[in-house]
Order: structure tokens, then C-alpha cells, then sequence
């Protein structure tokens, strides 16, 4: 009897060619690939629980930061005084970020339930505060709130000019511009005040790259006309309310201002108005910067036309503010020798507008000077004390109106 079960069983087969020995160099090879593969799988594994951990941590860090946990507060007075920036449209919880990347907060969550309902954060406004790191955020709260730790804030007034000027008849010293910046820079920091000398800000006016203190393009050439001669910025930064960084370096101050004035004075409509006269937005700006030192403002507009019409006539402007500007002073009559120097500003001697502006002017000169009004007028002079201002175009009138001004004693000599 035949067994079936074994006739069916499949016989085994070998499989490719007889297994070969490894030499001894051959498995010393595969060990140390072995050993590789798994140092490498260590390492990977090592960097993946860093990864994990550190993303855990800072994880918890943003977390806490944004939403709070146990102890998320400071305590104590604080350790440094630091000067923060609060910008224009900074929300309660953007301003809590600034404290808390400063070290000044613990938690952004604490600090803006500090802040609710306190109505000094509400219209906080933009600028530069003193506070101090690691305080309570109720704390850096009522620091913020506090008008006396907001820092950098710097006024402007029309018609300054860069450098003081001096009254001839009074002594009185009016700050220029540059003293001014150099003011509002000044802070207090742990005890010792720092602030950015003038002396520092004439030598980056008078040294620095017009292209690197933010002069526009239109006055650029103007400027550079001038070389070294710090009255080249003069009438590029505007007056008005600015903020500046007491930090900051004098050239990016000077930087930072030009080019918000420039900005100012182009969304005013400064560029367009010079295109419809035919002249240069740098010439409309010393146009006006005249009109803001030659008058009081309700004649700022005839002033202007009285500019235009001599500058048409080729007749020289003969203001006695372009003979005072390069001498820092205030004077109402100059005498013949003050008229006769040779400067780049004197128009007894120099035909058509001064070679800068010699002020910062209001937005009412610059609207002046855009749209001066219509008259054939040449000459005008103040005649009396109340500011009265006689215009005409007749030169034997304006003889006349000199001897009023004379009488009253606005004038001691003819213009």
C-alpha cells in the first residue's frame, strides 16, 4: 500500500547559490555598519525629545506670556529703568507685548486686566515712556498712565530756525531748533541723565549724507550746494508735535524728522503747488519761510504776491530777515553795513530768494506762498505796534508809509 501523504509532499528546493562565509574583514565591516545605523537612530531620536522639549517650553512660555498662570507677576520695584515705544493704533494687549518683550511684564494677560477700565491707557498716546523692568503690571500700568514718564516728546513752534537766536534789543535768547531736539532727548535713566548734545546734532547736520539724514529728492541739490554748512537742512523739518527716540542716534533723529516733514509737506500738497507755479517745491518752501518772518499771518498772502511780483520784475527782495538769518539774531532795521555782506542769504545783494529757507514755516505761510493773493503790490512795511501793514506799489507811497512807521516807532531808519 502506497502512502499517498508522502508521494504528495512537495519536495524542499534550494534557493540560489550555496550561502557563502563572511571573511573575518567582511563581518568587521557589517558590525561597524550595525553600529553606525544605531548611533544614528540614537541621535535622532536624542534631537527629536530636544525638539519636543524645547517646543514644550517655549510653548508654555507664550502660553503663560499671552494667557497667565500661578505666579505670573512681578514683584518688587523693578530692576533698570528702560524707555518703551507705544505706536500709533497700539492696542492694550500690543503695548502689554512691548512691556513684556522689554522684561518689564511678566504676562501680557495680566497686564491688559491691569489696564481695563484705567482711561489713560485707553488714550494713551503714541511716544516714548519711561518704566522699569521686572515691575507689577498694575505697576507698569500706572507708570504708562503717568504723563510724566512719557520721554522724547519734542514741540516745534512756526518759524523757528535751526541754530538760537538772539534779540538785539532785549538779549533775549529765542532756542533754535537743534537745542530744542536736544531738550526733548533728554531722560533720566537710573540716576544719570542722558541727552543728545546740540553741538552733536550741528556736526551731523553740517557732515552727514543728505541721502542718510532723509533729505527728499527736490531738495537735494539745494542742499548739497551748500556742503558743509549746517544751515543746508534749514527749513526741512517742519514745526509741530514730534516724537523722538531718547536712545536714538543724532543722525537717525535728524533722519527720522526730515523725513516725516518731507512726508508732511507733500500730503499738504507742497509738490503740486510748486508744479503749478513753475518753481521748485524747495523754492515754494523758502517763499513761505519769508512770508512767516516778513509778516503777522492775516498778511501772509500779500506778502507772498509782493515776493512774486519783485522776483518777476528781476528786482531784488531786500528783506532785512534774509540779512539777520545768517547772523542768529532779530533785528527790524539793519543798517548799511549789516546790507551790504556778502552772504549766500542777503537778497540787498543777492538777486532772487535766499539760498535756503531761514525758518521752519507755518502751514499757513506754505498755503501763503501756494496761493498768494492777487495785487500789483511791491512794497509793504509795518506801521505801528498793533502790526498794521501798508502795501504798495508805488515806490514814493512806501516812502510815506516808512516816515508813519518812523513816527511810531516801529522803524528807526528807512528799510
Amino acid at each position: 500500500m502506497t502512502d499517498d501523504w508522502q508521494t504528495d509532499r512537495a519536495e524542499p528546493l534550494a534557493v540560489g547559490p550555496p550561502r557563502r562565509r563572511l571573511t573575518r574583514r567582511e563581518r568587521a565591516r557589517e558590525e561597524r555598519y550595525r553600529r553606525r545605523r544605531k548611533t544614528a537612530l540614537v541621535v535622532t531620536l536624542s534631537m527629536l525629545v530636544v525638539v519636543v522639549l524645547v517646543a514644550v517650553f517655549l510653548g508654555s512660555k507664550m502660553w503663560h506670556s499671552l494667557f497667565g498662570g500661578p505666579g505670573d507677576d512681578f514683584a518688587g520695584a523693578g530692576v533698570n529703568d528702560v524707555v518703551i515705544q507705544v505706536h500709533d493704533g497700539d492696542s492694550t494687549t500690543a503695548i502689554g507685548q512691548t512691556l513684556h518683550d522689554n522684561n518689564v511684564v511678566a504676562n501680557v494677560k495680566v497686564f491688559v486686566e491691569a489696564a481695563d477700565g484705567n482711561a489713560a491707557i485707553s488714550a494713551i498716546q503714541p511716544g516714548f515712556y519711561k518704566v522699569r523692568t521686572e515691575i507689577p503690571a498694575a505697576d507698569a500700568v500706572d507708570r504708562l498712565a503717568d504723563p510724566g514718564n512719557r520721554v522724547g516728546k519734542l514741540v516745534i513752534p512756526e518759524g523757528r530756525q535751526l541754530d538760537d537766536v538772539r534779540d538785539v534789543k532785549t538779549n533775549a535768547v529765542t532756542e533754535g531748533i537743534l537745542t530744542l531736539i536736544s531738550k526733548a532727548s533728554c531722560v533720566d535713566l537710573d540716576g544719570d541723565r542722558h541727552c543728545v548734545s546740540a553741538d552733536d546734532l550741528r556736526n551731523t547736520a553740517a557732515g552727514a549724507d543728505p541721502a542718510e539724514l532723509g533729505v527728499p529728492q527736490w531738495a537735494t541739490e539745494p542742499v548739497e550746494a551748500l556742503g558743509s554748512d549746517l544751515r543746508r537742512l534749514e527749513g526741512l523739518i517742519a514745526p509741530g508735535s514730534w516724537n523722538i527716540d531718547p536712545s536714538a542716534q543724532p543722525q537717525d533723529i535728524l533722519s527720522t524728522l526730515i523725513s516725516a516733514s518731507a512726508t508732511l509737506y507733500e500730503q499738504n500738497g507742497l509738490l503740486d503747488a510748486a508744479a503749478a507755479v513753475n518753481m521748485s517745491p524747495y523754492q515754494i518752501l523758502t517763499v513761505a519761510s519769508l512770508v512767516q518772518r516778513e509778516a503777522t499771518p492775516e498778511d501772509f498772502s500779500k506778502v507772498a504776491r509782493v515776493i512774486y511780483n519783485r522776483l518777476a520784475e528781476r528786482r531784488t527782495l531786500e528783506f532785512d530777515s534774509t540779512v539777520n538769518y545768517p547772523l542768529d539774531r532779530i533785528e527790524v532795521a539793519t543798517t548799511d553795513g549789516d546790507r551790504a555782506q556778502l552772504t549766500p542769504w542777503n537778497t540787498y545783494v543777492r538777486p532772487g530768494l535766499p539760498a535756503t529757507p531761514i525758518c521752519s514755516p507755518s502751514q499757513a505761510a506754505l498755503v501763503a506762498a501756494e496761493n498768494p493773493e492777487p495785487g500789483d503790490w511791491l512794497y509793504f512795511v509795518t506801521v505801528d505796534m498793533q502790526g498794521t501793514t501798508l502795501f504798495t506799489r508805488e515806490y514814493e507811497q512806501h516812502l510815506a508809509n516808512i516816515e508813519v512807521a518812523q513816527r511810531n516807532g516801529v522803524l528807526d531808519s528807512a528799510r
